[in-house]
């Protein structure tokens, strides 16, 4: 076996004279803290038991590192993790209990940090309803606006800690950032079956940034007619998700209301520790980071309670975006034959076992 400086692996075989090409993906790996390692490890063992070769870095970032070193995210570990294809994330973040890790460090420092500065301006997170769940039919996708909104860090506080205390958050929304992700949506929703996408916005209330959300999705939706768009308050997106989320093909929506749409969304589907995640430069410039939306969970590590499907279902959002279509559909394939089969009986199997049935299926 020899590889090249361009990360090609070539397999010679001598008799007969057979040369196989194998693309080697360079990823680097975030375990994080909490199950974090345990279920990104069993994602990696369903990757390879689909025979795509990875050249995995490892990364030691999280509430642990930060403990230990007191440092979230150095500015060396991020120019080497840009020169990565992909990142994958298991989850950050100390106990519950635990008040050693300054609230929102973590989400900011390293988190946000590298959903800016690799501008992976699109968080995708797809939803397929499993058996005992709220909407067991649901088949969506929310395209969630990963870059500006309330999370873009404007605002500030003034007289701190005195009775006069003023603080100010404001939700920064450009045209070209609402654009790109309302185009991307409406690129999904035409190439979806139901080919319908709905903006979920506040724009009775929230008249300035609702006002840029409304006019850009009309005008874009202009270009593709064969899209049917509709609008939905983000309260009443609530409700129907927990009424009637069949409704929903995809949902392109705003970052704050994202995150908060997509928890509900998981929660609706059979639990939060099924929802998978892709954080995407949708031109490739860079790599994109992909990750399970559920947390550390620190109260059942080493317990064999964490469910890897989540993560699993992410990687293989990753092989998709890397070009392997065929494990990434293998994988996807499995993974939701598991989540049918299985469902009410996800509390009785541990980790590896639900691994194991995915790997069985692939």
């Amino acid at each position: 076996m020899q590889s090249d400086e361009l990360g090609v692996v070539f397999y010679r075989v001598e008799s007969p004279k057979v040369e196989i090409e194998v693309t080697t993906h360079r990823v680097a790996v975030i375990g994080g803290d909490g199950i974090g390692p345990e279920v990104v490890g069993e994602a990696l063992r369903v990757v390879r038991a689909a025979n795509v070769a990875l050249d995995t870095v490892f990364f030691a970032l999280g509430s642990a590192h930060y403990l230990k070193t007191g440092e979230v995210l150095s500015d060396a570990t991020l120019a080497e993790l840009a020169t990565f294809d992909a990142i994958v994330l298991g989850a950050v973040g100390p106990p519950i209990s635990s008040m050693d890790v300054p609230t929102g460090l973590l989400e900011r420092g390293l988190l946000l940090r590298l959903r800016f500065e690799l501008d992976l301006y699109i968080n995708l997170r797809p939803f397929r309803g499993v058996p005992g769940s709220i909407a067991p039919d649901a088949d969506f996708v929310v395209v969630r606006e990963n870059t500006e909104g309330p999370y873009a860090g404007e605002g500030g506080q003034l007289r701190r800690g005195t009775p006069e205390e003023v603080a100010t958050q404001g939700s920064v929304n450009t045209r070209h950032g609402v654009e790109r992700c309302i185009r991307f949506a409406f690129e999904l929703a035409n190439r979806r079956d139901r080919h319908a996408l709905c903006l979920v916005h506040k724009t009775n209330v929230l008249t300035y940034a609702g006002d840029l959300w409304q006019r850009t999705f009309d005008e874009i939706g202009r270009e593709y007619p064969e899209v049917s768009r509709s609008y939905n308050h983000v309260d009443a997106a609530c409700i129907y998700l927990a009424t009637d989320a069949n409704r929903y093909d995809v949902i392109v929506t705003d970052n704050l209301f994202g995150d908060i749409l997509t928890d509900l969304a998981g929660a609706v589907t059979g639990g939060i520790g099924l929802a998978a995640s892709a954080n995407l430069n949708a031109a490739h410039k860079g790599p994109a980071l992909f990750e399970p939306v559920h947390g550390a969970a620190h109260d059942i590590v080493g317990t064999g309670k964490a469910n890897p499907l989540a993560a699993i279902r992410s990687l293989s959002m990753m092989l998709e975006y890397l070009g392997e279509d065929d494990a990434a559909a293998r994988i996807e394939k499995s993974v939701l034959e598991v989540q049918q089969e299985f469902a009410m009986n996800f509390a009785s199997m541990t980790t590896t076992a639900l691994t194991d049935a995915v790997i069985e299926r692939l």
